[in-house]
């Protein structure tokens, strides 16, 4: 699911927790498309996203509050103005990203879904230019080359018997790229966890609202499969991978933060075949070859002008 680096949040670096940040949305978010595909067993999209953020942000809330009386000191809620960034935001890469992958993938395997997600940096680039920031040579070939690789993805078996798919996770990617891209230059969120719990608990109510709109109904009980993949869904993938990432989008640059696209699709493709059976054809993984240079391109490029 990113522009220049920002001191704007007032969260003090710790480049201690730098590694341990992009190893969390390395490998956690990796399994995470997995874990999403087992969940839908029993949780439709929407409600299975947004009782899972629902859930991470009350205990992340909870957490903080127990902190803070622990040391003696009060709980600062976010500002009516936060809050109102936190929905943004939410709505954006949770509603939007989060809730639209999971529908992507009652149709797509969750490996492709993956690859296919690495271009966001593309998007967060076309989203940078649109606010007046110009892409780098390099970034503009990688970006030309990530379209390449995304038209050779699109026309294989898995994406062209799904439209619906194609178009989820085309809104999915562009809704996360663009709450990325404001959450740093515009729309300022409450400092350290509590700005992730708010978001969280922002996203999650849309997610619900969304839910309740198209009539969501979970299967209960719910299968071992399903339960246990929602839960780590929210132990991980969203307490610790998710706040991670918004660590790392407050404390890095963009290019440090969003590298985790290269290695998620590594890792989700493994998963899915090894473990789910799921199949992919050469020519899927030519694209997904394609994608990830033009990933690395924009990398590369992104790298080279904070260096300046």
């Amino acid at each position: 699911m990113n522009p220049a680096a920002t001191t704007a949040r007032s969260i003090a670096v710790r480049p201690s927790l730098l590694v341990p940040a992009l190893l969390a949305c390395y490998l956690i978010w990796g399994s995470t498309y997995l874990a999403i595909r087992y969940a839908l067993e029993s949780f439709p999209p929407f409600f299975q996203m947004g009782t899972r953020f629902l859930t991470a942000g009350s205990l992340l809330m909870a957490w903080l509050a127990w902190r803070g009386r622990s040391s003696g000191k009060a709980l600062v809620f976010p500002t009516r103005m936060q809050w109102r960034n936190a929905l943004v935001i939410g709505a954006l890469m949770l509603g939007g990203g989060m809730g639209l992958c999971a529908t992507a993938e009652q149709t797509i395997g969750s490996g492709l879904i993956a690859a296919f997600i690495a271009v966001t940096p593309m998007w967060v680039c076309a989203f940078g230019l649109a606010l007046g920031k110009r892409p780098s040579r390099l970034e503009f070939a990688g970006m030309t080359v990530g379209v390449a690789g995304v038209a050779l993805l699109v026309s294989g078996a898995s994406f062209s018997a799904s439209p619906l798919g194609i178009a989820s996770i085309v809104g999915a990617t562009l809704a996360w790229a663009l709450g990325s891209v404001l959450s740093i230059d515009k729309l300022q969120l409450a400092p350290g966890p509590m700005g992730f719990a708010s978001e969280m608990l922002c996203g999650g109510a849309v997610l619900m609202m969304i839910s309740l709109a198209l009539g969501e109904q979970p299967q209960w009980p719910a299968t071992r499969h399903a339960a246990l993949a929602w839960v780590y869904l929210v132990v991980f993938g969203s307490l610790i991978a998710f706040s991670a990432y918004m660590y790392l989008l407050a404390n890095t640059s963009a290019a440090v933060a969003s590298s985790y696209a290269f290695v998620n699709p590594v890792i989700a493709l493994f998963l899915g075949v090894v473990v789910a059976s799921e199949a992919v054809t050469g020519g899927e993984w030519i694209a997904c070859g394609v994608i990830l240079a033009g990933v690395f391109l924009i990398f590369r490029g992104k790298t080279a002008s904070n260096a300046k």
